[in-house]
């Protein structure tokens, strides 16, 4: 299929083919009849991605202070690769459409393949032949209402949430600053509310569409007409709201704002213009600064939108999903017009074209909209495939037969995220002996970038493909936590070895799932991604540090910072714990200094706080303790690590130094590494692929494996109990 894309690094725009989106449970696949462009949200990030480097950096601000964070944690290359793999990627244009259901997937029943619906999201309604949206992000068309029209449905609801921040009574006299699409919906539901409208914008023909669409009166800021109508209507006391709906580095519209409101007025922001607020006029009238964050209640919050958790209407009355429906209401109604708003209708193949034309001013528009070629048909009606997981005791395991010395080994990753594209994908996508044969991802465009950057053969959207492809000979799985035992399981199960990113499990049933897979397919073929006792510099030190006859004491302080807001680690209920999801590194490490598994958990938390001591203790006596903690300072280093037996220390700092103190009083220090900090990527890939090749033993046996997952859930289980926890052998 056909999507609209822009690269941000060099602001090619292009017209590419990606695979088709799978249809996922809690959603529906949507074939596009006409989706919008918004002529100012798309226009600005289409501008941004044509500035300089230090363009973009000025505009971004909060993701220059990002990316210098993560160079101090992370090191310079890493960070490099990582932003450069960001900038250098196609990102999706589109956030309004209306199409046809081509598919319905698990749990859905409320519409059906046929049903026309409008769509809305970032990442769910784009500029695409076909898009999956999830169940609170669509809405059914009123009956007679024209695919076309609904296609505003986002941009409306945009409007309509701001105007509902506003509160309009009956009788209201409103101000709207900027007249464009939005500016021009908010006029209109204004005026349907009984609202008595002023509008402002510099253009003149908008003004005269304001006015022809319920707008008392318009006029350009800068003049006094706006100042004139506003005295008139309100007996010179100012109006009771300001809609903000402009964009822009000009602080004239808050200013105006000041001006005509009236005493305890209130002032909403819709666009995104300056807010530099001047705090004397905004003081002595008391106004009352409102924001209003996109299509409503349910927006940014990934529970809502991609999980379909619903608010009960009794506490929310208008969510994202509500208001949608509610516009597509009023415009079914005749209460709202958005045909006068159509400036301009080009078939989708044309969208490059017209992109640059709205970008250089050839084509002056309010609104725009793609149509799609041809007519959507109708599809058969699927719901997701089930795994079923017996529970069965271990047996014997078969390996995987040698490769010839001189194949390569075919490789297929299930998804391409950050980690994959920045920690893994660059050392493998030059490695002799190795083929990138297929990513598959959820998302289309995710594959497609993956397949440009990397080389890969194929991308898609179908699981199945690969797992039945029997030239494929490893699967690594790099998705999100809550998806990896169950990929894994099915890709043991279809014979591939397999290399998933920790964790393995989020719980003990899913371990035992994965060890079920084993037992059934006989293919013990796995690899989970500790790669820290794959580093180099900790390799050394282990070397220098040498054997010990009595037990040790290791301290492992892990100061793993705050998360930003919105990150989908925050989504315990789905993707667990923060710990769940890293600790298996630490433990992982530990043990193998250690050179044996755990035999008991111990965990207390500090109250209030995602702040956690772990204490694991081995079979000779040995102990360790792993400091989680989230509330330390962020220029501090991430991990540092103390090894203590026979008199010798071992101290790592970072991944940058290491330095080994002997019983003689000798030390040996290792040269410092100003430039990178590597945990081991590079090597423990090149295990894998040997052992793949080879048929030899994975890098990391599955009963240490087993035993890092175990010891990892058994922490979130120590902080319940209270109590130390005997670990049980898990195979």
């Amino acid at each position: 299929m056909k999507q609209v894309v822009q690269n941000y690094k060099s602001g090619e725009l292009a017209l590419l083919d990606v695979p088709v989106p799978g249809c996922k449970p809690g959603g529906v696949l949507v074939r596009s009849a006409y989706s919008l462009i918004s002529t100012g949200t798309e226009l600005m990030k289409v501008s941004e991605a044509g500035m300089s480097m230090v363009g973009k950096a000025r505009s971004r601000p909060d993701q220059v202070a990002k990316v210098v964070q993560s160079a101090a944690t992370n090191g310079l290359p890493a960070t490099y690769r990582k932003v450069m793999g960001k900038l250098d990627s196609y990102t999706p244009l589109g956030y309004s459409l209306c199409g046809v259901v081509e598919q319905v997937g698990a749990g859905i029943d409320e519409v059906k393949v046929g049903d026309l619906v409008a769509c809305a999201g970032n990442e769910h309604a784009l500029h695409a032949e076909l898009n999956w949206v999830p169940k609170n992000l669509y809405a059914r068309l009123p009956d007679g209402l024209a695919p076309r029209h609904a296609a505003f449905g986002t941009v409306g609801s945009i409007a309509l949430q701001g105007v509902r921040r506003g509160e309009p009574q009956l009788g209201d006299v409103a101000l709207v600053i900027g007249l464009g699409l939005i500016g021009q919906l908010v006029v209109q539901l204004l005026a349907a509310s009984g609202v008595r409208v002023v509008g402002a914008d510099p253009d003149p023909a908008r003004c005269e569409l304001a006015e022809r669409l319920g707008a008392a009166a318009c006029g350009d800021p800068a003049s006094a007409a706006v100042e004139t109508a506003i005295a008139e209507l309100t007996g010179g006391l100012g109006v009771d709201q300001v809609y903000l709906a402009a964009g822009g580095g000009s602080n004239q519209p808050v200013e105006l704002a000041a001006r005509l409101s009236r005493d305890r007025g209130r002032v909403v922001d819709i666009g995104k213009c300056r807010l530099d607020l001047p705090w004397n006029a905004y003081y002595e009238k008391e106004l009352d600064v409102r924001f209003s964050r996109s299509y409503g209640p349910g927006r940014y919050d990934p529970e809502y939108e991609l999980e379909g958790r619903d608010y009960p209407i009794g506490y929310v009355r208008w969510t994202e999903r509500r208001n949608l429906a509610c516009f597509l209401d009023l415009l079914a109604r005749g209460s709202v017009d958005v045909e006068p708003l159509v400036s301009h209708i080009a078939d989708f193949d044309d969208a490059v074209e017209t992109y640059q034309r709205l970008k250089d001013g050839d084509l002056k528009a309010v609104a725009v909209l793609f149509r799609y070629p041809g007519h959507p048909g109708r599809a058969v009606e699927t719901g997701a495939p089930a795994v079923a997981v017996p529970a069965v005791r271990r047996g014997g395991k078969a390996s995987t037969p040698a490769r010839l010395a001189n194949a390569s080994v075919r490789l297929a990753f299930v998804g391409a995220g950050n980690y994959a594209t920045s920690m893994l994908l660059p050392h493998l996508e030059r490695r002799d002996g190795v083929e990138l044969s297929t990513v598959v991802t959820t998302t289309a465009l995710s594959a497609a970038n993956a397949k440009r950057k990397f080389g890969f053969a194929e991308a898609t959207t179908d699981l199945d493909t690969v797992l039945g492809d029997p030239s494929i000979d490893a699967v690594f799985v790099v998705t999100r936590h809550s998806s990896h035992a169950e990929l894994t399981m099915r890709a043991l199960r279809a014979g591939k070895a397999v290399f998933v990113e920790k964790p393995l499990a989020l719980t003990e049933d899913e371990l035992a799932g994965v060890l079920a897979a084993v037992e059934e397919s006989g293919n013990d073929r796995l690899q989970v991604g500790f790669n820290r006792r794959f580093a180099p510099l900790l390799q050394e030190a282990r070397k220098r540090f040498g054997s010990r006859t009595g037990p040790a004491s290791l301290r492992y302080l892990v100061n793993a910072g705050r998360l930003d807001h919105g990150s989908w680690y925050l989504r315990q209920g789905t993707e667990g714990s923060r710990f769940a999801g890293e600790g298996g590194h630490f433990i992982d490490t530990a043990s193998w200094l250690l050179g044996a598994d755990p035999v008991s958990v111990y965990a207390v938390a500090a109250s209030g706080n995602e702040n956690l001591q772990v204490v694991l203790r081995y079979p000779d006596g040995s102990t360790a303790t792993i400091a989680y903690v989230t509330t330390g300072a962020p220029g501090f280093p991430k991990e540092t690590l103390d090894l203590i037996a026979d008199g010798k220390v071992l101290r790592l700092d970072d991944f940058v130094r290491a330095t080994v103190y002997d019983g003689r009083r000798s030390r040996w220090v290792s040269s410092r590494l100003p430039k990178a900090r590597d945990k081991g990527q590079n090597a423990e890939l090149a295990a894998f692929i040997k052992a793949v090749r080879t048929g030899g033993p994975m890098p990391v046996p599955l009963e240490s494996v087993a035993a890092t997952t175990a010891a990892t859930l058994a922490v979130q289980a120590g902080l319940a109990g209270g109590a130390p926890l005997t670990l049980a052998r898990a195979l």
